[in-house]
């Protein structure tokens, strides 16, 4: 219940609809080094639709799973292990290295097991400083998660939010395994971070009147609703894989399949460096 609660609050993962706004050029692009190597780790899927394709974008939940993404050449599902098949799917996670034309990746290694990286942890870390004696409960009466949710409603309802997350590592119980469900589910061992682009003085007394557990309210740069338009639309015009708002740190994420230098520096001049950041599915080997 916590981990679904916390991640409502510090990610917005789906992509938003915007007003409209500039293009950003991708006429000049370079063409794909057809030599240049890439790997990637992700599910392989084959379906009586296409042939095996490379799940870039993620994997819809069902049985048989199904995504679309790029397709593979060389692929031959006898010389992997740990494949799975239902009705006519086949699909299994592998690392792959191989090269990309710009729509299909090619092997040039056998593929191999699939070895995922370690995300690390999440960043939910406080930026203000604790106050004189510790984070501590000001009010019991609204050190809820009644009063939490009435302080982020509070929040969702300013045009100059920036972001709102909490950060339970002032819980004893934080870092514990296995993870005590009981002790983190507790409102009184949080720091409810909220994020505005001015008037803080105001947003935190206003947030005071709701809420009695510890409080941190913060500078952002860009209001959520701007980085949402913007959001909805840089995720068409650069055909995106996925996309999101970091709340904690106040930039929009992009996946792409590949990522350009030069989409990345045009993204920068026009919104300036550090507010739209590209990530891609496939990483450069050499």
């Amino acid at each position: 219940m916590i981990r679904t609660r916390c991640a409502a609050l510090a990610l917005l993962l789906a992509a938003a609809c915007g007003e409209g706004g500039e293009e950003v050029s991708t006429q000049d692009e370079p063409a794909a080094d057809p030599a240049r190597r890439y790997r990637t780790t992700t599910t392989v899927l084959e379906s009586p639709d296409h042939g095996p394709q490379l799940c870039l974008g993620g994997v819809a939940d069902s049985l048989p799973p199904q995504c679309g993404g790029p397709d593979i050449v060389g692929w031959d599902w006898g010389a992997v292990d740990d494949e799975e098949s239902v009705n006519g799917t086949t699909w299994g996670d592998y690392s792959v290295i191989g090269t990309w034309d710009g729509e299909r990746f090619t092997l040039t290694e056998p593929p191999a097991a699939a070895v995922y990286k370690d995300p690390g942890d999440l960043d939910f870390s406080t930026p203000c400083e604790p106050p004189p004696g510790g984070w501590a409960v000001v009010d019991a009466e609204t050190a809820t998660f009644q009063g939490q949710d009435a302080a982020l409603a509070y929040a969702n309802e300013q045009r100059d939010l920036a972001g709102a997350w909490v950060d339970q590592s002032i819980n004893p119980a934080a870092g514990r395994e296995p993870i005590d469900e009981g002790a983190m589910n507790d409102p009184t061992k949080l720091v409810l971070n909220v994020r505005f682009t001015g008037d803080l003085e105001r947003h935190e007394a206003a947030i005071r009147d709701v809420w009695g557990g510890p409080l941190c309210v913060s500078e952002g740069r860009h209001p959520l609703r701007e980085l949402r338009a913007l959001q909805g639309e840089l995720h068409e015009e650069l055909d995106a894989l996925t996309s999101g708002v970091d709340e904690v740190h106040g930039v929009l994420e992009i996946g792409v399949v590949v990522v350009d230098p030069q989409v990345q520096e045009s993204l920068d001049e026009r919104y300036g460096p550090g507010v739209v950041e590209l990530s891609g599915a496939l990483e450069p080997v050499d």
